[in-house]
C-alpha cells in the first residue's frame, strides 16, 4: 500500500466514523410539507408615510412573533425573505384560520369618549365572509374613519357619536385575560397602562363622570379595529374630574375564554408596522409527510440496491467495492444534511434518493477509462491501469460535476419554498459523491488491485478486459456522423411534436404559477368526482375544478377564497363524503403567482447563459453552443411531454426541469471531453472520425450512468404516490432525452459548427485550466539522469 492509498484510507474512515456518529445522535430538520403544519408567507405594503424596508419588516416581524408565540403553537419558525417579505411556519397547525386571523389583524385600540347617541348610520363594516372573497386580505395599520365624526355601534348595536381618541394602544403595558369566578362577570381582559398613559385614562374617566349616571356620555368607548369592544359606564363613585385613580383597567363584554385570550394577545402585539398581505399560505397534514418519507426511504433501497447489483454485475469486484463506497456516500450525505442544519424538504428528499442513483457517475468513468488503458496495454499491471484511469477521467468528472453544481446553485438562488431545499440537498449530495468516488471508491480499489488475487486473476477485478458492449461496438465500427444533418432533423421533428403539444394541449400551470387555492381532501365515504363538483356547485362554488387524487382523495381547485370559504368548502363535502380531512392546501396569491411565473423564466434563461459562459471557457465555442443547443431541445421535448400528458406544471416539475439541463450539460460534457483529447493527439484525422471514436468509447460510460439514475426514478415513479410521480417522470423522460441529445444532437451540432470555424484543432495534451498546467510541471521536475524506467 503506498503512502497516498493510506492517506485515503484513514481520511475514508475518519469522515464515515464522524458521518455514522451525527446520523446516529442528530436528527433531521424536517420542512413543514414532511412533518406537517401551516406556511405562511407575508408581503409588506408601502403606506403614504411608512415605506416597507428591511427596518420596518423587521420590527413587524417582532410584533408578528410576540403574536404567534401567544397562540401556543410549538416551535414557529419567522424570518424575513428579501427586503419586505415575511416567512411564517408553524408545525402541526392544521386549520389556519385563527393563525392568519391574528396574523393579519392590525390591533389597534383606541379609547373614545362618548357624545351621545348618533342619529346616523354607523360607519362600520357589515361583518361576514363571502367564501370568495380575495384570499389574501390587506391588514391596515390604523383606523381611517375621521375621528372628528366616528360613528360606531356599541355592544348592542346602538349606533353611538364618539369623539376623537384619547388613548391608543400604544400606552397600553400589558394584556392579561382573566376569569372572574366571585363577581359572576366571566371572561374579562385587565388592560396595565404606562404611566403617561394611566395619567389620560384618569382625565378620560374624569370627564365622563361628570354626566349624569345612565347618560351614554358617561361612558368610555373602547374601540378595536373600529369596533367597539365595550362601552362601559363610569362607576358612579368616580366624581367629576377626578378620574379613576389606578392605571388600570378591565375590558368587559362577554367574552368567550379564546375570545378573551385572542384579544389580550392582540392588544399587547400592538399595531403592525406596515400593512400585510397574505400571498402564499400552504398547510400539508402530517399523513402526506409520514407517507411521502416512508415512500422515499422504500424507494432509496429499492433504487438502491438495483443501482449496487447492476454495477456489480458489470464491473464486478470492484463494482461491489463501489457500491460499498455509494452506501458510504448516503451515510456522509446524510450525515452533512443534518449537521448543517438543512431543512429538509419534500423536493430535497426526492434529491437526496435522485443523488444516490447519480453517485456512480464518477466510479463509471475512471472503470472505463482504467478498462481502456488494459486495452491498450495487457501486461501493465492492474493498479497502474487504475490510477491512469482516475487521472484522465479527472477533466470530466471535474467538469460534469461543475455544470450540476450550477444546476443546483440556480435552484437555490432561483427557485422558492421547497424548491431551494432541492437545490442544497442536490449540491451536498455532488459534494459527497466526489469524495465517495475519489477517496473511499479509490482507496477500496487500489487496496484491491494491489492484492495478488485480484491481479492474478484478472477476470474477478472487472476492469482488465473490456465489457460487451464496447466490444460489439469497436466492431461494428457504425459510421454515425458521415451525415450529420440527418440526426439534427430528427431532433426537429422532436421539437416540433412537443412544440404542437404546448399549442394545442397547452401547460396545465400549477396554482403555484397562477395564482389560487389547491385542496385536497380525504373522504371516509367515497365520492366520485361528478357528485363532487355538483355538491360543491349547489354550495355556490361553481368555479371549483375538482379531480382525484392520491387514492380515492378529491383535489379541488379555485381561484379567490379565505379561509372561511375553504370551510366552507370542506363542510360542503363532508355532506357527501362524510368525515372530511384536510390532506394538502395550497394558497397563492395572484402577484405572488405573477412573480413566480416570471422567476421560472429568469431561472431557465438565466440556467442557460451561465451553461453556455462555462463551457465556453471550458471548451471550444462550438462545442458550447452545440451542447446549450442539445440542452434547450431536452427541455422543450420534457415541457412538449408534460403538455400532451396533461401533467400540471408547478414549482417541483421547474426543480426537475433545472436538474435535467445539469444532466444533459453533464453528458455532453463527457462526449466532448473525448472528442477534445483524441483531436488533440490526432489533429489531421477529420473531426467526423474523431467524434464517431469518442462516442462510441463513451456510450458504455453514457448508459451505465443513465441506468444508475434509472432505477432511482423508477422506484420513485412507482413508489412515490403523488407527491413525487410528476417529479419522477419529468426526470425520466429528460434522463432519457438527454442521453440521446448528448450524442445525436450535442455531436452533429459541433460537426457542423466546425465546418464553419476559423479555431485550429486543439494542441496535443493542451487542457484549459489549471490542472494540465501543474502536471506539465510536474514533469518537468523529474532528475535529468532519471530516463523514466520504473521495475
Amino acid at each position: 500500500m503506498t503512502r497516498a492509498t493510506a492517506v485515503r484510507a484513514v481520511l475514508a474512515v475518519a469522515v464515515l466514523l464522524v458521518s455514522v456518529y451525527i446520523s446516529l445522535t442528530m436528527s433531521p430538520r424536517l420542512g413543514l410539507d414532511l412533518q406537517g403544519g401551516t406556511r405562511i408567507v407575508l408581503q409588506a405594503r408601502d403606506t403614504a408615510t411608512v415605506e416597507a424596508d428591511r427596518e420596518t419588516t423587521d420590527r413587524t416581524l417582532e410584533v408578528l412573533r410576540q403574536r404567534i408565540d401567544s397562540l401556543g403553537v410549538s416551535e414557529p419558525t419567522l424570518t424575513r425573505s428579501g427586503e419586505d417579505r415575511i416567512i411564517v411556519e408553524l408545525p402541526d397547525v392544521q386549520d389556519p384560520r385563527q393563525a392568519a386571523e391574528v396574523i393579519g389583524r392590525t390591533a389597534q385600540l383606541t379609547f373614545h369618549a362618548v357624545e351621545g347617541p348618533a342619529v346616523e348610520e354607523p360607519d362600520e363594516k357589515p361583518s361576514g365572509s363571502d367564501p370568495t372573497a380575495d384570499p389574501s386580505p390587506t391588514a391596515d395599520p390604523g383606523p381611517t374613519a375621521d375621528p372628528d365624526g366616528l360613528t360606531l355601534s356599541d355592544e348592542q348595536g346602538r349606533a353611538l357619536a364618539l369623539g376623537p381618541a384619547r388613548l391608543s394602544g400604544a400606552g397600553v403595558e400589558d394584556a392579561t385575560a382573566g376569569f372572574d369566578a366571585q363577581g359572576g362577570a366571566g371572561w374579562s381582559v385587565s388592560l396595565e397602562f404606562r404611566k403617561d398613559a394611566g395619567q389620560d385614562w384618569k382625565r378620560l374617566t374624569g370627564e365622563a363622570a361628570c354626566h349624569p349616571a345612565g347618560d351614554d356620555r358617561r361612558r368610555v368607548a373602547i374601540v378595536l379595529d373600529e369596533k367597539v369592544i365595550s362601552s362601559p359606564q363610569v362607576d358612579p363613585s368616580v366624581g367629576c374630574k377626578v378620574g379613576l385613580p389606578s392605571g388600570a383597567t378591565q375590558i368587559t363584554g362577554s367574552f368567550s375564554a379564546d375570545e378573551a385570550r385572542d384579544l389580550a394577545l392582540l392588544i399587547k402585539g400592538g399595531a403592525l408596522p406596515v400593512p400585510v398581505e397574505i400571498v402564499e399560505q400552504r398547510t400539508v397534514g402530517p399523513t402526506l409527510g409520514a407517507a411521502a418519507i416512508d415512500a422515499s426511504a422504500r424507494a432509496a433501497l429499492i433504487g438502491a440496491a438495483a443501482t449496487a447489483l447492476f454495477i456489480t454485475i458489470v464491473y464486478r469486484l470492484f463494482g461491489a467495492l463501489a457500491a460499498v463506497a455509494l452506501g458510504a456516500y448516503g451515510v456522509i450525505s446524510y450525515a452533512a444534511l443534518v449537521a448543517l442544519g438543512v431543512t429538509l424538504t419534500l423536493p430535497g428528499l426526492a434529491g437526496f434518493v435522485l443523488a444516490i442513483g447519480m453517485a456512480v457517475d464518477a466510479n463509471v468513468l475512471v472503470f472505463e477509462r482504467a478498462r481502456e488503458e488494459c486495452a491498450e496495454r495487457p501486461k501493465r499491471s492492474l493498479r497502474s491501469a487504475l490510477t491512469t484511469g482516475f487521472t484522465k477521467a479527472w477533466s470530466a468528472v471535474a467538469d460534469s460535476n461543475a455544470t450540476t453544481l450550477i444546476a443546483a446553485g440556480l435552484l437555490f438562488f432561483l427557485g422558492s419554498g421547497p424548491v431551494k431545499g432541492f437545490g442544497v440537498t442536490l449540491a451536498i449530495g455532488v459534494i459527497a459523491s466526489m469524495f465517495s468516488a475519489l477517496v473511499i471508491a479509490r482507496a477500496l480499489t487500489e487496496i484491491a488491485a494491489s492484492t495478488r488475487f485480484v491481479s492474478d486473476y484478472r477476470s474477478v477485478n472487472g476492469i482488465a478486459r473490456p465489457g460487451a458492449v464496447r466490444t460489439w461496438l469497436v466492431r461494428k465500427d457504425p459510421q454515425l456522423f458521415r451525415k450529420p444533418v440527418r440526426w439534427l432533423v430528427v431532433s426537429v421533428a422532436l421539437v416540433a411534436v412537443a412544440v404542437a403539444g404546448i399549442v394545442v394541449r397547452g401547460i396545465d400551470l400549477g396554482v403555484e404559477f397562477t395564482g389560487g387555492r389547491l385542496v385536497e381532501y380525504s373522504t371516509s365515504r367515497p365520492v366520485d368526482v361528478e357528485t363532487a363538483r355538483d355538491t360543491l356547485a349547489a354550495a355556490g362554488f361553481g368555479d371549483a375544478e375538482v379531480t382525484t387524487a392520491g387514492d380515492g382523495d378529491l383535489s379541488v381547485r379555485t381561484g379567490k377564497l379565505d379561509n372561511d370559504g375553504e370551510h366552507a368548502l370542506r363542510t360542503a363535502l363532508a355532506e357527501e363524503g362524510g368525515e372530511t380531512t384536510k390532506v394538502r392546501d395550497e394558497l397563492i396569491g395572484p402577484s405572488l403567482g405573477d412573480e413566480l411565473r416570471r422567476n421560472a423564466l429568469i431561472a431557465l434563461g438565466v440556467a442557460v447563459a451561465v451553461q453556455l459562459a462555462y463551457l465556453a471557457v471550458r471548451f471550444r465555442w462550438t462545442f458550447a453552443v452545440a451542447s446549450v443547443g442539445a440542452m434547450v431541445h431536452d427541455v422543450i421535448l420534457v415541457v412538449g411531454a408534460f403538455a400532451w400528458l396533461g401533467r400540471p406544471v408547478d414549482g417541483i416539475f421547474l426543480a426537475a426541469l433545472l436538474t435535467v439541463i445539469g444532466y444533459s450539460v453533464n453528458d455532453s460534457v463527457v462526449v466532448f471531453d473525448r472528442v477534445r483529447e483524441l483531436w488533440g493527439a490526432n489533429r489531421r484525422t477529420p473531426l467526423d472520425t474523431i467524434a464517431r471514436r469518442a462516442v462510441l468509447q463513451t456510450v458504455p460510460r453514457t448508459v451505465n450512468t443513465g441506468m444508475g439514475a434509472l432505477f432511482i426514478l423508477a422506484a420513485l415513479a412507482v413508489l412515490g404516490g403523488d407527491s413525487l410521480a410528476d417529479f419522477a417522470l419529468a426526470l425520466l423522460i429528460g434522463i432519457c432525452v438527454g442521453t440521446w441529445s448528448s450524442v445525436f444532437t450535442a455531436v452533429p451540432g459541433a460537426i457542423l459548427l466546425e465546418r464553419n470555424a476559423t479555431t485550429p484543432p486543439p494542441v496535443p495534451g493542451k487542457r484549459k485550466g489549471k490542472g494540465a498546467a501543474r502536471g506539465r510541471q510536474g514533469a518537468s521536475r523529474r532528475d535529468p539522469l532519471d530516463n523514466g524506467a520504473r521495475v
